[in-house]
């Protein structure tokens, strides 16, 4: 079994969290939260805690890409795998989630949110991947 390098892992999460921030929860956050009727203050408090969740998820994906190298071999098609298994999981978590909810939010709004997750930790994944593998100057 190899070693995990942690400062790479920390490293590729925080990368990848910043883009994923930056393109995919960015554009479109504090808008999302308009029609809910939210106070400003309110708007803030969920945005930071967003941001910080896609950061510590961002950790994990790159960790889980970083664990499953040492059995399955470094690489794309290892990242890709590490990706598209944590977006079935958190896809899985939204699903529930709506269906908690008594399905208040219509099911198209969530299918579209549960796509763009998919897409977002397979893209996030594979920045991590990136960073972690990528050779230290």
């Amino acid at each position: 079994m190899g070693k995990i390098r942690w400062t790479r892992v920390l490293l590729g999460g925080l990368v990848a969290g910043f883009v994923i921030n930056v393109f995919f929860l960015g554009p479109g956050l504090g808008a999302a939260h308009l029609p809910w009727g939210l106070a400003p203050r309110e708007i803030v408090v969920v945005t930071v805690l967003m941001v910080v969740l896609v950061f510590l998820v961002t950790i994990l994906v790159t960790w889980l890409y970083a664990a499953l190298r040492s059995r399955y071999g470094p690489g794309l098609r290892t990242a890709a795998m590490a990706g598209v298994v944590s977006g079935l999981l958190l896809g899985l978590f939204q699903y529930v989630g709506w269906v908690l909810t008594l399905r208040l939010i219509p099911a198209r709004v969530w299918a579209t949110i549960i796509a763009i997750t998919f897409a977002a930790l397979v893209i996030a994944t594979l920045l991590g991947a990136w960073v972690y593998e990528k050779p230290s100057s």
